[in-house]
């Protein structure tokens, strides 16, 4: 079937479950992911003006590396499927662009050459592929995974055997996910001595994406190791507290209501997970022409506006504990400031939201 995504014209196969089948793969689901990515290498391209070369490391039909053809990127489209390549150069063609496409194993391909902007979007988890691109790399390494449940710890063995972590299946699931994966790959790129930093980052449907900008010097590494981590959650009145350090020191009992019931989670990245200034250019990036621009200008907006502190909380299910009904977020998250904190909501839910404010804070404020 044909599809027309971001101004370009697609010969996809036809799927109707959303990706699923025996052809090669395309999920018209991400196409949010595919237009905040156009949006990026816009964005991107003005920050680093040197950066030219991008990499679809598995391209499938090709439509995210036909897309950044199309905004001008010297693409390579790589697979290790010969219909995927077929397809990717016809792609290319149907749209009247430039672009090499390779048969190979990506892994392979980023051990001999290196590109400005390598792109990993694989079926699962992106571990596998992680060393190779940031070997290869040069300046972006933009990640997708979609094995949520091991990174936020509804899997936990295969959490812990994927991304050398202990993940915990909190309130703040989604957030516990890319801060997993986050440190995952800030680690993997600190063995080759390269400081990997999240300019970018947002869990939406059943996957996480990141965009990581790299430094290559030891120094740079040793500082973004150095935000690495641990969060100590309370299973009775779901209050966290963080501490940065490789070694997990919990503290023997919740420093908000006294219980020995601590779950500890990490390492887990807990620096910034965006940079706002970019942030707001990757959304002033978006055009009326995506199909999902209304969508994507909101996600863009509610990350601009996150309150920079890792793990949020989820209202209703503070105003379970509390044993009431929960008011409206705009009256809750007006009390909180009124109570001297800062407080925004994330991107994550409708009902979650960051704070400086401690769990006694909000018992104080609430309870």
């Amino acid at each position: 079937m044909h599809v027309e995504e971001g101004g370009v014209e697609l010969s996809v196969p036809e799927q109707p479950d959303a990706g699923a089948g025996e052809g090669v793969f395309f999920n018209p689901d991400q196409e949010l992911n595919r237009d905040v990515t156009v949006a990026v290498l816009r964005a991107y391209g003005e920050r680093e003006e040197r950066a030219e070369t991008y990499l679809d490391a598995m391209a499938a039909s090709g439509a995210r590396g036909v897309r950044a053809a199309a905004e001008g990127w010297d693409v390579t489209l790589c697979d290790t499927d010969p219909d995927a390549v077929a397809l990717c150069r016809e792609n290319l063609a149907r749209n009247d662009l430039a672009g090499e496409v390779v048969e190979r194993d990506v892994n392979a391909l980023l051990h001999e050459d290196y590109f400005d902007v390598v792109d990993l979007d694989p079926f699962g988890s992106p571990v596998p592929f992680a060393d190779a691109a940031f070997q290869g790399a040069r300046d972006l390494v933009c990640v997708t995974a979609t094995d949520t449940a091991p990174l936020c710890g509804a899997h936990f063995a295969a959490g812990v055997r994927r991304y050398s972590a202990v993940p915990r299946n909190t309130e703040y699931h989604a957030e516990m996910g890319l801060r997993i994966l986050l440190s995952a790959l800030v680690r993997t790129a600190a063995r080759y001595d390269v400081g990997a930093r999240p300019v970018l980052s947002h869990v939406s449907d059943h996957y996480a994406r990141t965009y990581l900008e790299l430094d290559h010097r030891a120094t740079d590494a040793d500082a973004a190791v150095a935000e690495l981590g641990h969060v100590h959650h309370c299973e009775d009145c779901l209050g966290y507290e963080t501490a940065t350090g490789l070694l997990a020191d919990p503290p023997d009992r919740c420093p908000s209501c006294g219980s020995d019931r601590l779950l500890t989670a990490g390492p887990v990245w807990l620096g910034p997970a965006h940079d706002r200034a970019f942030v707001a250019a990757v959304a002033d990036a978006v055009d009326d022409g995506m199909g999902t621009a209304k969508r994507g200008r909101t996600l863009l907006d509610r990350i601009g506006g996150e309150l920079a502190v890792p793990f949020h909380y989820d209202q209703h299910r503070l105003y379970e504990r509390w044993g009431e009904s929960a008011v409206g977020m705009d009256e809750f998250l007006g009390a909180v400031r009124d109570a001297g904190f800062a407080a925004t909501r994330t991107h994550y839910g409708g009902t979650t939201f960051k704070t400086d404010a401690a769990m006694a804070d909000l018992d104080a404020i609430f309870g």
